[in-house]
């Protein structure tokens, strides 16, 4: 395929909650109804406790990617949403969900488990259900700089980046484990991120949420050379010039910034 993979939707707004009519009814914890005497308030009227702490320090911006296991009630312990039932976590953009997720997440930190009372005003304003005072159980799992925000050598490779012969230019972020490369036909599964040298987010696996699997005979011959130079478990940063990518016939045109993650040599 000519395009590396399809940008439609990437800018799609992120909604946390949603009805559930036929999702099992999990228990609601003890204290659903309103919260406890131990629970701590903001000035916004958020009300919220530690369920179990977290390992980490620092404290997610209201833009970062964030990776939760979450489970919402209504406080008559009705529940309308669980990624426990679904099965897996979920990953999205602090900054696109209800406002009580936005100021109450980035009181946590990573490993953190914590119960949130989120009054309507900071949740749906009784716009669509479910209406009024919401309770959630949020375990913060990961968290990480959202790539709505390019970085900041996205103009140029800087100085200690590596190139190339055919001008590809790369930097390795994160190094990887073992000594495997994939070859022009692997299969592989990745994350990425990709920008044009203004700073402009183009598409992104990494807002989606979800990592996509290709053929390397089957994307742009930057990205072929490029992840041809990784192994599993590392991220690098590759910046391709105009002839590797789309050759000036398409947008995006000149040269493209990605941050590529190879989560798995198939």
């Amino acid at each position: 395929m000519r395009r590396l993979f399809a940008l439609t939707g990437l800018l799609a707004v992120y909604v946390v909650a949603a009805a559930a009519q036929t999702t099992p009814q999990a228990t609601p914890p003890p204290d659903v109804a309103a919260p406890p005497a131990d629970a701590m308030k903001t000035s916004s009227g958020l009300a919220w406790k530690i369920v179990r702490p977290g390992t980490g320090t620092t404290h997610p911006s209201s833009n970062d990617l964030i990776t939760v296991q979450y489970t919402g009630w209504t406080t008559d312990g009705a529940m309308f949403d669980s990624t426990s039932i679904k099965g897996k976590p979920a990953t999205f953009p602090l900054d696109r969900v209800m406002a009580g997720w936005i100021e109450g997440v980035q009181l946590m930190v990573a490993g953190e488990k914590a119960r949130f009372w989120i009054p309507e005003v900071l949740a749906y304003k009784g716009k669509r259900e479910p209406k009024g005072t919401l309770v959630f159980d949020i375990e913060l799992i990961s968290f990480t700089q959202s790539p709505l925000q390019p970085p900041s050598d996205v103009k140029q490779a800087p100085p200690d980046a590596q190139k190339t012969a055919s001008g590809l230019a790369y930097k390795i972020l994160t190094p990887g484990i073992g000594a495997r490369h994939p070859n022009s036909t692997s299969s592989v599964t990745v994350h990425y991120s990709g920008w044009t040298t203004d700073g402009k987010l183009f598409d992104s696996s990494v807002v989606r949420g979800a990592p996509v699997t290709f053929t390397l005979d089957r994307v742009i011959p930057g990205w072929s050379e490029g992840v041809q130079l990784m192994v599993e478990g590392e991220k690098t940063r590759l910046w391709v010039p105009q002839d590797l990518a789309y050759k000036g016939q398409s947008a995006p045109y000149g040269m493209l910034v990605f941050d590529v993650e190879l989560v798995k040599i198939n």
